[in-house]
């Protein structure tokens, strides 16, 4: 009998710890859980630690597997389709699902951080996206 495959919750709902627990373990690549703990600004007992990768398992960002003694945990998505999904929902919660509205918020808010080259990756990008349009 197939296994359901567990829908993953959205990014965008996960805990500011959770969050940083999962970022911790991008970072690392697989960890265990004192090595997240390390990771961590202020953090939280390690039993507590535990617990939330734990939840973020049953939640389907992080698998676990044994080498020796110890439990390894790694993310089930790669960090670039966890934010692409993250965008997607963000986009579709306060931009009316327009990709045009968000980057115009994004640009309001940061253009003038932007290097030279920066914008011109960006005005690349715009370009091949015409071409993919036409």
């Amino acid at each position: 009998m197939a296994m359901a495959k567990k829908k993953l919750a959205e990014p965008a709902k996960l805990g500011a710890r959770e969050r940083q627990i999962l970022d911790a373990v991008y970072h690392l690549g697989q960890a265990s859980v004192a090595d997240v703990r390390s990771q961590l600004n202020d953090p939280p007992s390690y039993s507590s630690v535990r617990t939330m990768m734990g939840i973020l398992e049953t939640k389907g960002f992080l698998r676990r597997h044994r080498d020796g003694v110890r439990h390894l945990y790694s993310a089930t998505r790669s960090r670039e389709k966890a934010g692409r999904s993250a965008l997607t929902h963000l986009m579709s919660t306060f931009f009316e699902g327009s990709a045009s509205k968000m980057i115009a918020a994004l640009l309001d808010e940061s253009a003038s951080q932007l290097s030279e080259d920066e914008l011109a990756e960006l005005q690349q990008s715009i370009d091949q996206a015409r071409k993919q349009g036409n």
